[in-house]
């Protein structure tokens, strides 16, 4: 049986460049030169830090999944 692995986004047209993501996970996300917010890469590790930016963003601009189910950001 295959893990689940996790994704994460950043949408753009939400994202006001606040920099809480990339402080929180700088392994994650990072700011481009526009000041927005974008995922390293969408497929990433199991990583409470991504659950955390997800939480942070004062935009809800981060999603995080574990497969088709969205686990990020939290209720």
């Amino acid at each position: 049986m295959r893990a689940v692995s996790w994704t994460t986004g950043v949408d753009r047209a939400l994202c006001m460049g606040s920099g809480m993501c990339a402080g929180i996970a700088p392994e994650l996300y990072r700011l481009d030169d526009e000041g927005r917010a974008e995922p390293l890469t969408a497929d990433i590790p199991e990583d409470e830090r991504a659950l955390d930016a997800a939480d942070s963003c004062p935009a809800t601009a981060i999603s995080v999944r574990a497969g088709q189910r969205l686990i990020g950001p939290r209720p």
